[in-house]
């Protein structure tokens, strides 16, 4: 239905419903002939999940992911900018829930810290990418990290 001037009317935006998006790293690393990814533990609810954060100003995509990794799972790496997917969650937050996009971004990790800001509040952990797969539960990253082959991004 529209109005006098033949455009529709515009609903009334929920800004706190709005999609948010969010930038993650998949961390890796090869052991052997094993390439291996690193998951942490969530704050709260201790699911399974890879390093991700808000955009961050003055960053490229992929370097608030690597910022995110160090902060979340004290590791540093050689990133890139290809984007390897998305995959979407929901936040949850103290008084509602958010609906997150989260595109996710290549760090192969050369350095891994023994101490790191969120060392006390989240577990670290590699696996195969198989195992890895079946620890998240969202089911776009299930298939990102077991689809996930370094040999593509050179």
């Amino acid at each position: 239905m529209s109005n006098e001037n033949g455009r529709f009317p515009l609903i009334a935006n929920d800004r706190k419903r709005d999609v948010r998006t969010q930038f993650g790293a998949l961390c890796w690393r090869r052991q052997g002939s094993i390439v291996q990814v690193l998951l942490i533990t969530t704050r709260r609810t201790k699911r399974w999940v890879i390093p991700k954060g808000w955009p961050m100003g003055g960053e490229t995509p992929a370097a608030a992911a690597a910022i995110e990794a160090f902060e979340e799972a004290g590791v540093e790496g050689i990133g890139s900018d290809t984007c390897l997917g998305i995959f979407s969650y929901t936040k949850e937050m103290e008084g509602d829930d958010l609906p997150c996009v989260v595109a996710v971004f290549p760090l192969r990790v050369t350095r891994k810290f023994k101490e790191w800001p969120e060392e006390n509040e989240r577990k670290r952990q590699w696996f195969s990418r198989k195992k890895a797969a079946a620890k998240v539960l969202e089911p776009e990253l299930k298939r990102l990290i077991a689809n996930f082959d370094p040999k593509t991004l050179t």
